[in-house]
């Protein structure tokens, strides 16, 4: 009980010397009963602010959540994208209802309205948020000797989640060598991003994994279990896949070849004509007029007997 009492009273005086110092300095007192507030999903929150040495305190809300920012009250009233959601008053500033979204930094500014007196104190809400089932991407067979990435993730947990990794039911240690059961296993676990690195992977790796997300609220949720087998390289199978393409590569050079020796791919083939003439008419034809006396006896003219037809024998003749 007096232990308390002494605590009690050093708080008091430390909060009037910050008060005493705060004025000698022209800087006004503001501070917050609760830094950090947590809060469940979809329940109102309370984010506390009291000022003392302001003759004419304007009160100010800023939100920041990394690279987002935001103005919740300005000038002692909320701003409109807040005005249907938090309630303004002179110890600090209430949300109806909180979302996911809300969660971040709130820093309360107080100043006089001539902007001699200034001071601010800033407020941490956590919005709290089970983890939803985690999502893992574990490849189902890994060549010994070879590097190995297992992910699992979640999106919904606030805070973020952390993860552990289970192989075969069982727990794996950051430390392999810590646990006799992982002792011949070469891994990494990142439990923040919820990355699980083999590198070499090794016979003994071959197993059951299953992931776990939690965030210190809530239940921890497991993933689908997903088998890994670790295989040797199979050698065997490599040659025989090389001679079968070389044989085809040679099939193909030699279907090639044999279509070029045969001509199939020239540009230019031979074409010839035949030209036949047809007899114009029935004639006598003498064999002077063809240059040829004849045989003796007949003369310089043929039998009247005999005809023959003049194009066809001048077309003989030309060959």
């Amino acid at each position: 009980m007096g232990t308390k009492a002494k605590v009690g009273s050093t708080e008091l005086l430390l909060f009037t010397s910050m008060i005493l110092c705060s004025l000698a300095l022209g800087r006004g007192a503001v501070q917050t009963y609760e830094p950090v507030v947590r809060v469940p999903e979809n329940n109102p929150a309370k984010l506390s602010c009291s000022y003392s040495g302001f003759s004419s305190p304007r009160v100010e809300w800023k939100f920041t959540h990394g690279d987002i920012r935001g103005l919740v009250c300005y000038n002692n009233k909320i701003t409109a994208s807040y005005e249907n959601r938090v309630t303004f008053s002179d110890t600090g500033i209430t949300f109806h209802s909180v979302t996911r979204k809300d969660t971040g930094m709130y820093t309360c500014m107080v100043s006089d309205e001539g902007g001699n007196t200034y001071g601010e104190v800033t407020v941490q809400l956590i919005v709290l948020v089970p983890p939803s089932k985690p999502t893992i991407n574990v490849p189902s067979s890994v060549t010994i000797g070879t590097r190995a990435v297992l992910t699992c993730s979640e999106r919904d947990g606030s805070p973020p989640s952390e993860y552990k990794w289970f192989k075969d039911g069982v727990e794996m240690p950051l430390e392999p060598k810590s646990n006799r059961a992982f002792s011949n296993s070469s891994y990494t676990l990142n439990q923040k991003t919820g990355e699980l690195i083999f590198d070499p992977v090794s016979a003994s790796d071959t197993g059951d994994f299953t992931c776990q997300a939690q965030n210190g609220y809530a239940s921890p949720v497991k993933s689908d279990t997903v088998h890994m087998d670790a295989v040797e390289l199979n050698v065997g199978g490599i040659v025989a896949a090389v001679f079968v393409t070389l044989i085809l590569l040679g099939a193909l050079i030699f279907g090639i070849w044999f279509a070029y020796s045969r001509g199939y791919f020239d540009s230019e083939t031979s074409n010839k004509k035949v030209i036949y003439s047809q007899p114009n008419a029935r004639s006598d034809v003498s064999m002077p007029a063809l240059g040829w006396g004849g045989p003796p006896g007949w003369g310089w003219g043929f039998p009247a007997h005999v005809h023959m037809y003049s194009g066809d024998y001048l077309a003989a003749r030309e060959d």
